[in-house]
């Protein structure tokens, strides 16, 4: 046993050496600044890219000790089990990893970067999950779900009730709204008709509806007569 935890400690110390070696001082501070919620002093400055390479670098072992190891110390080692987990093609696997890590996910670029392979090609088994948490109540976890269904549910297997569930999110934090807002832009590029219907009847947020309609409006994906039309329905401060 004793030798046992002694070789994961020296695994954990083995990848925090690797990722101080890939240390950015300059990144480092852009982070800081655009994920102002966590201790400045957690981020080691790794660029997402080599935070991937490493993550394919490490051989099973290394993956499964690290992943196991939780809580993290670092914001990057959060980025590396992110990209870790993003490359998992179980999907049960993936699933019963996620459940462990999304509680200690507790900002928008680690909960952003995870999207394990598996999901793409298990759609079906995805949306219960996908329902399961966006209805928890924990801010990252359901910023997570609203990405999910972002991601693989607004194509060919868009459904007009995922609409309704994303607007009936009803959670006061910044980053559960900017991701509601992301979503419904999103949606006004790929299913317009349909989104069109929750901005003209206004059953957003206040804060999300004008958020919604300005990243439409930044976005190239969307005609400029849908932009004029959106433009007109944006909320007037009272």
């Amino acid at each position: 046993m004793q030798s046992s935890q002694n070789s994961s400690t020296t695994i954990m110390h083995n990848i925090q050496e690797k990722l101080f070696a890939l240390k950015d001082e300059k990144y480092k501070k852009l982070q800081a600044s655009i994920v102002p919620n966590i201790d400045p002093d957690s981020i080691i400055g790794v660029r997402v890219p080599d935070i991937r390479r490493l993550a394919k670098s490490l051989d099973e072992r290394e993956r499964e000790e690290f992943i196991a190891s939780l809580p993290h110390q670092y914001y990057d080692e959060n980025m590396l089990h992110g990209a870790i987990l993003s490359d998992l093609k179980d999907f049960d696997a993936a699933i019963i990893h996620l459940e462990k890590f999304l509680k200690y996910v507790d900002n928008w670029a680690v909960c952003d970067l995870i999207n394990p392979k598996a999901f793409a090609k298990n759609p079906e088994r995805l949306l219960p999950e996908i329902m399961r948490w966006i209805r928890s109540g924990e801010p990252y976890t359901v910023r997570f779900g609203i990405g999910m269904l972002m991601r693989y549910f607004l194509d060919e297997r868009f459904g007009e009730e995922y609409l309704s569930l994303v607007a009936a999110i009803n959670i006061d934090h910044y980053y559960v709204k900017m991701m509601q807002a992301w979503y419904f832009a999103t949606a006004l590029a790929k299913q317009y008709e349909n989104t069109l219907k929750i901005i003209e009847f206004r059953e957003l947020d206040p804060w999300v509806h004008n958020k919604s309609i300005q990243k439409a409006c930044d976005s190239y994906r969307v005609p400029l007569e849908h932009k004029n039309r959106l433009k007109a329905l944006k909320s007037r401060p009272d």
